[in-house]
């Protein structure tokens, strides 16, 4: 079975901490995201105001389960999401077809 990985796309609230925000992720993910079942990685990537959150799952399954509980956001969600302009967000599911890496070398 592929990994999935879902992609949301936001921006931070005029005037935003970013440091704020970066640790409230950071307690986010280490509390609640990374106990999910099939979670492997988050990576949060930047490109001027644009923001982006690519969550890896083991499966596609894995990833539609996190959404469904995500529905009912604990307090720690709460907090990330009173960094991010809601309006701004957009989402997408990805199923992996191929993952390319760097040789290891011996």
């Amino acid at each position: 079975m592929s990994s999935a990985v879902y992609y949301v796309s936001f921006k931070l609230k005029v005037g935003a901490s970013v440091p704020d925000f970066l640790l409230a992720a950071e307690t986010l993910n280490n509390e609640f995201i990374s106990k999910q079942k099939g979670y492997v990685s988050w990576e949060q990537v930047v490109d001027g105001e644009t923001w982006a959150d690519l969550i890896t799952f083991e499966s596609i399954d894995d990833l539609k389960s996190f959404k469904e509980i995500s529905k009912n956001p604990t307090e720690l969600a709460l907090n990330f999401y009173s960094f991010i302009n809601l309006n701004s967000c957009k989402e997408q599911h990805f199923t992996v077809e191929r993952s390319y890496q760097q040789p290891k070398t011996t």
